[in-house]
């Protein structure tokens, strides 16, 4: 099994930035896919972005040119670098795992001020 480890959530400004990281242990497989998910009150959980062990990235439109997910494979921590941050980014944020199974971290509040 896989465990999620998450941190780097908390409060900030508009325009500001957050760099989120969740770092996977257990028996996993080379070949897999991290990424974020992001659920407000009231919406469904959205994707944010995802990176393939290989390397490619996929991103929700809406933070397409502010986020950028990274990934170190020999720690299996995948980031999360938040820039130019809106109130609308206000969520908790989900790490995901997935390889022949789906895990989720238990969440990370980020919290965008006005």
């Amino acid at each position: 099994q896989v465990q999620l480890v998450e941190s780097g959530g908390g409060l900030v400004q508009a325009g500001g930035s957050l760099r989120l990281s969740c770092a996977a242990s257990g028996s996993i497989f080379s070949i897999n896919v991290m990424g974020w998910y992001r659920q407000a009150p009231g919406k469904q959980r959205e994707l944010v972005a995802r990176i393939t062990s290989g390397g490619s990235t996929n991103y929700a439109d809406s933070v397409k040119g502010r986020f950028t997910i990274s990934r170190d494979n020999a720690k299996n921590t995948v980031y999360l670098l938040m820039n130019s941050l809106k109130p609308e980014d206000t969520a908790v944020y989900y790490c995901n795992f997935r390889d022949t199974k789906n895990y989720w971290g238990q969440g990370t509040q980020v919290t965008v001020s006005s």
